[in-house]
């Protein structure tokens, strides 16, 4: 069985805190994991988690970035390929379109449509529009 992993679940196994959560949470995960079964992160919670790793927890974009690629090359995680293809670009902490940006970019691209957008910084995106 794969699990679909919310934003508070990443966190906890991020931050460590509360520890009594963390130490449920990480024990549901281990237990899992030692089962067979694996854990899918969604975009929209891998863009949550960005947005909470520098918001909440005072993280550096690069931080949060790194945080977050520590779970999705874990054994028995899966980001999906629009997501790895963002945390994997070059400094993508520092990347313009941003790395959420590119996931949605990816996203779409991925099913073969094209991104408006009003964002100059899309141009350098393939299957992208920039509305001027």
């Amino acid at each position: 069985m794969t699990y679909g992993l919310d934003t508070s679940v990443v966190i906890r196994l991020l931050m460590n805190e509360p520890p009594e959560l963390v130490e449920k949470t990480a024990a549901f995960v281990e237990s899992a994991l030692v089962e067979g079964h694996d854990f899918f992160i969604s975009d929209l919670v891998v863009s949550e988690a960005y947005y909470v790793l520098q918001k909440y927890y005072g993280k550096s974009k690069e931080l949060a970035v790194a945080d977050l690629m520590t779970i999705a090359e874990a054994p028995g995680f899966a980001f999906s390929p629009e997501a790895m293809s963002a945390l994997n670009t070059p400094e993508a902490w520092k990347s313009n379109p941003g790395m959420i940006d590119r996931m949605i970019a990816n996203g779409y691209a991925a099913k073969g449509y094209v991104t408006i957008s009003c964002e100059k910084s899309f141009a350098k995106l393939d299957l992208t529009q920039v509305i001027k």
